[in-house]
């Protein structure tokens, strides 16, 4: 009962941490430089297919949007409208050194250039009224009806498809808008917008100019935090950018391959360091123990790109005994059995997991030493080589016991690297794993792929360090779980 009770507090604990661990990931993913969506559509944004505001968008449907500066238009009388405010985001630096400075207003107000001629700029507001102009001169006001995006589905059977917003717009008065301007106006004063309509009804849209304040940052930042946090309670962490399908599905369908080689190599990492951690205690300060070490110092000390590149140099383009890109040799034929393709997959995946387990025993080795050599210092160990038992029984029956309590604390960080992959070693070995996959997605900036990766991580890390409290009362009975 007392079991039950502290695993039920500390998951409650871990829900609050992993919300304030929510927040991090999210303000951090907001902060990157590079940002998917616009490098996507900065080809479309310069043909003049697409506008500023297409892409911002698209960006507010994911809760990414992020306000620079406005741009309100107010529709003055002789308009059904008349009063209404819509809005449109535009950028600061825009105006600071492009329009201020010899822009023409009109490529402005349109989103569009010089080279462009069918540009046009919606301005919207909360009630779903719309204004759009566009740069051959055409007004329009209306409301939307709809709005959306792409199926998933149909993102993900379709390799060329993009991320596209869907609406109707249904116009309610038309005509055409002319730029108030007279000669004595400078170049930084905003100008107003002239309205005909095609009934011949005449009005001036205000147009006004300002930079978004602080709190406004900061209401679109928590609107899509929030957003995002109430999909992640249905399970739903979004729509990954780059590779075009829920970002779950993406994690747990190339999760395999990462499970795989993490697996053998913790398990060899473990079989390899504690016996060597115990050689070096056991014979301190002698050859073992210094050959021992200065090998772990220099695993501690390579880089994970460096030792990999190195490894590859030696004994894929030096002796040729390995393949390297992938988990399937491009020899293998067509109708290979099952067996050839498992074997080939092994033979790939050995220079990967000889790199994680070279770089992650030294570490091990060097706790399990130390613990070890503070265990044969312990009262209880010389009583039991007062009583005459052989040094191996001391050793394995009595101080290697208390060794393994410290070492539980590492299943804290188990589960995260079993699962989440080695990002750096898969991406120099190019295998398909989601720690590669973790990569390319944040050298392109796909936020949603990135926030769901790094929320997958914090939950599993949560989980294994409960996991490591509870083995510590399995592997020391003087530990009493709930006290």
């Amino acid at each position: 009962m007392e079991t039950i009770k502290y695993i039920v507090k500390r998951l409650v604990l871990a829900l609050i941490i992993l919300l304030g661990v929510s927040v991090i990931i999210y303000g951090l993913s907001r902060m990157m430089p590079t940002d998917f969506v616009d490098q996507y559509y900065a080809g479309a944004i310069a043909n003049g297919t697409m506008t500023q505001a297409d892409i911002d968008r698209i960006k507010e449907l994911y809760g990414l949007n992020m306000p620079d500066a406005y741009l309100t238009l107010t529709v003055g009388e002789g308009s059904e409208y008349a009063g209404v405010k819509v809005r449109a985001n535009t950028k600061e630096d825009t105006y600071e050194s492009e329009v201020k400075y010899g822009k023409s207003y009109l490529y402005w107000y349109t989103g569009g250039t010089n080279m462009t001629t069918t540009a046009a700029q919606a301005y919207d507001n909360s009630d779903n009224i719309r204004i759009r102009l566009s740069q051959d001169g055409v007004y329009q006001i209306g409301t939307i009806v709809d709005k959306g995006v792409v199926p998933p589905e149909d993102l993900e059977n379709n390799p060329d498809a993009t991320i596209e917003y869907e609406l109707v717009f249904l116009p309610k008065e038309s005509g055409t808008f002319t730029l108030i301007e007279t000669e004595d106006m400078s170049r930084s004063e905003i100008r107003n917008i002239q309205v005909e309509l095609s009934n011949g009804t005449k009005y001036v849209v205000k147009v006004e100019y300002r930079v978004a304040t602080g709190g406004e940052k900061a209401k679109a930042i928590l609107g899509g935090y929030f957003g995002w946090l109430g999909n992640m309670f249905k399970g739903d962490l979004g729509m990954s950018f780059k590779f075009k399908q829920p970002v779950a599905q993406a994690i747990f369908k190339n999760m395999g391959i990462s499970f795989a080689i993490a697996l053998v190599a913790t398990i060899l990492q473990f079989l390899i360091a504690i016996p060597l951690g115990i050689k070096a205690a056991t014979n301190q300060y002698g050859v073992v123990d210094y050959s021992v070490t200065v090998l772990t110092m220099m695993g501690i000390s390579l880089p994970t790109f460096f030792f990999a590149a190195i490894v590859i140099r030696i004994f894929a383009f030096g002796l040729g005994w390995f393949e390297v890109g992938g988990i399937v040799s491009p020899k293998l034929p067509s109708d290979a059995t099952w067996i050839m393709r498992f074997g080939d997959t092994l033979w790939h995946m050995v220079l990967p997991m000889f790199v994680l387990v070279v770089l992650s025993i030294g570490s091990l080795m060097r706790y399990t030493r130390t613990n070890t050599l503070e265990a044969l210092n312990a009262d209880y160990v010389r009583t039991a080589r007062a009583k005459g038992l052989s040094e191996r029984s001391v050793i394995y029956k009595h101080a290697f016991r208390n060794t393994m309590v410290p070492l539980v604390t590492l299943l804290a960080g188990t589960l995260p690297s079993l699962f989440g992959g080695a990002m750096i070693t898969e991406t120099v070995f190019s295998i398909p794993g989601v720690g590669k996959m973790a990569y390319d997605a944040l050298i392109a900036g796909d936020i949603p792929f990135i926030m769901g990766y790094n929320m997958f991580l914090a939950i599993l890390t949560v989980l294994g360090t409960l996991l490591s409290d509870l083995m510590y009362a399995v592997v020391d009975p003087r530990v009493k779980i709930g006290k």
